[in-house]
């Protein structure tokens, strides 16, 4: 394995495809917002649809790809499932993203371009 300036290592390969499958989950505008709206704090899918403006199946869907690659979390409380994110270098990604693209084109234009689909 290469090192690079600083002492970093050449991530395995594995890694890096691991790492390319995440970023082609967060690839979706449905999914980046669900990652954003956790990133905010935890929630159940009804309260998260609410909050996306998604369908409730669709919105549980997305929740289940992303839990499946280790995204996501969640948790039973009663009758519910509470999902999170727990990896805060996780939500330091979403919104560094989603931060950096707000400030180069302005709220307005942002929110135009991550319009929803659901």
């Amino acid at each position: 394995m290469a090192t690079l300036a600083g002492g970093i290592e050449d991530p395995s390969v594995e890694v890096l495809t691991e790492a390319a499958a995440a970023f082609g989950l967060l690839a979706s505008s449905a999914r980046l917002h669900i990652m954003w709206a956790l990133s905010q704090g935890e929630s159940d899918v009804t309260h998260l649809a609410d909050r996306v403006g998604g369908a409730l199946p669709a919105v549980s869907q997305h929740l289940a790809k992303l839990k499946l690659a280790g995204l996501v979390r969640s948790r039973r409380e009663g009758r519910r499932q509470i999902y999170y994110v727990d990896d805060p270098d996780i939500v330091t990604v979403v919104r560094v993203m989603v931060g950096q693209l707000t400030a180069r084109t302005g709220p307005a234009v942002a929110h135009n371009a991550g319009s929803r689909s659901f």
